[in-house]
């Protein structure tokens, strides 16, 4: 009898592409960007300027001003005279023409904002063009539909705009998180000072000229660039009214502390170390491209990322060659090239970070495997990689490494599985994988987890909330439920 061989999948062998770069001679880059306050571009008190570096090169892009404190004062002040002049007191669908038109110019000058999206955070441009770009919008088109609606969000409640929200957004999606913030703090007649990551600025000032051309009144949405100290500035200053913060969980604790005692209210989405759950009825090769995008979609660079990869024992074998040969299709390079499907690490930083914690895992006794692949010389690069024998105690099971690293581990029952996967100080995001919808709900119903998504993965909507529990922070994102920051009800 011949003895029965097992058929391999072979994605890469029989063809090559041909590099399919996108042109980015259409966008407009300025040498140097300043601070928009009340409506004008200004430079910065004292001149301080930091460089924006591209990831996939080294090399430069522009530089911005680095906000002072008098600069944020500036800026809260702005807001506060466009609030109770202009802003709160307009009437609610004239606010909602407004948003409108900032969603229409998004979609107008996309191709513009996927380049410099790529260009300046690294993440390949099919994910830019594709998604980061029409989310955007999509989140000011959906919110300019709830401005002059809010007595039907909240039934029997008089509504009143929170005042100056202060909103401090992260590297990883920046012009996505822009939106997030932006679209619902302005429908419910809040203005805003918004202070983009200093690795990521370029978008968020691209998103001020953008803002500026549709006329909105001067000082509604005021951005101001630098580093952590200019964050500070704007969550210590006394008359912002609402923090909002995308970021780490340390970052969110000291937030946390120094907002104690005050007005103000705040929204955190901090942290995530999701876990991706795939039982043995599962549509395996759906499942093996769901574990895919969970973990590799921006190079990893995603909080509610699927970082920790549960798989049922017994189909643990064929989950894994066939996870293992997808990797191996894997394009890591030029994140203009349309190609690509893993760009560059955003930072050296966090390059080194990530790098860090390679060391550990392997130190720790888990078995890694990366595909050979060619990296480019220059630039901040790392291959997808996969730890499997790892366990629960492992530091790289159980610390959020933010790059496209994932541990593997087995479980047998459902009740084992549950327990693995809340055992974490996070509580963002989780998928799973399943043929039986019954099972589906029990874990949704078990899950720490803010979103739990089923049989799927990284699905995002404007009309779905997002949000975590535990370390991942509180309030939500999205949906009629990322109204109720921005809001008092009495």
């Amino acid at each position: 009898m011949a003895q029965k061989t097992e058929n391999k999948l072979d994605f890469g062998s029989k063809w090559e592409y041909a590099a399919a770069p996108e042109s980015a001679d259409h966008a407009s880059i300025m040498d140097e960007y300043g601070l928009y306050i009340n409506g004008k571009f200004v430079k910065a008190e004292g001149g301080k300027k930091f460089a924006s570096i591209n990831p996939s090169n080294d090399q430069h892009i522009a530089y911005f001003a680095e906000a002072s404190d008098n600069d944020v004062d500036k800026a809260v002040k702005a807001a506060r005279k466009a609030y109770k002049e202009v802003w709160s007191v307009m009437p609610a669908k004239e606010r909602a023409k407004y948003i409108f038109r900032i969603a229409r110019l998004i979609q107008e000058r996309a191709r513009e904002f996927a380049v410099l999206e790529s260009m300046d955070g690294g993440k390949p441009i099919r994910e830019s063009r594709d998604i980061d770009i029409p989310l955007a919008a999509n989140h000011f088109f959906y919110y300019a539909g709830w401005a002059d609606k809010l007595e039907y969000a909240f039934p029997g409640k008089k509504i009143e705009p929170v005042g100056v929200a202060g909103q401090i957004i992260p590297w990883n999606f920046p012009l996505l998180m822009a939106a997030w913030k932006l679209a619902p703090a302005l429908a419910c007649g809040n203005t805003v000072v918004l202070k983009p990551a200093e690795t990521t600025p370029l978008t968020a000032m691209k998103l001020a000229e953008l803002i500026h051309d549709s006329g909105l009144p001067a000082g509604v949405v005021n951005v101001v660039t630098g580093a952590g100290a200019t964050g500070a500035a704007i969550v210590n200053h006394p008359d912002v009214d609402k923090i909002a913060f995308t970021g780490s969980t340390g970052v969110g604790k000291i937030i946390q502390k120094a907002i104690a005692g005050t007005h103000k209210k705040a929204t955190l989405e901090l942290g995530g170390k999701a876990a991706n759950i795939i039982f043995d009825d599962a549509p395996i090769d759906q499942a093996v491209e769901g574990i895919i995008n969970g973990i590799f979609f921006n190079q990893g660079h995603v909080c509610c990322a699927g970082s920790r990869l549960f798989v049922q024992e017994n189909v643990k074998d064929e989950v894994l060659r066939k996870l293992i040969d997808r990797m191996g299709s894997l394009i890591v390079g030029d994140p203009l090239d349309k190609n690509t499907d893993v760009g560059a690490i955003n930072s050296k930083e966090q390059l080194n970070t990530i790098n860090k914690y390679l060391k550990i895992g392997q130190e720790e006794g888990a078995e890694i495997y990366q595909p050979k692949c060619s990296l480019p010389n220059k630039g901040n690069w790392c291959p997808p990689t996969l730890f499997c024998e790892t366990s629960q105690s492992h530091r790289i099971v159980q610390e959020e490494i933010f790059g496209p690293v994932l541990t593997v581990q087995t479980f047998r029952t459902v009740d084992e599985v549950i327990d693995k996967a809340n055992n974490t100080p996070f509580g963002l995001s989780a998928g799973v994988w399943t043929d039986k919808g019954s099972k589906i709900f029990n874990l949704t119903t078990k899950l720490r987890a803010g979103v739990v998504w089923a049989n799927t993965y990284n699905k995002f909507d404007p009309t779905s909330p997002f949000g975590g529990y535990k370390e991942s922070g509180f309030g939500r994102e999205g949906g009629l439920h990322g109204l109720l920051p921005y809001v008092n009800l009495v």
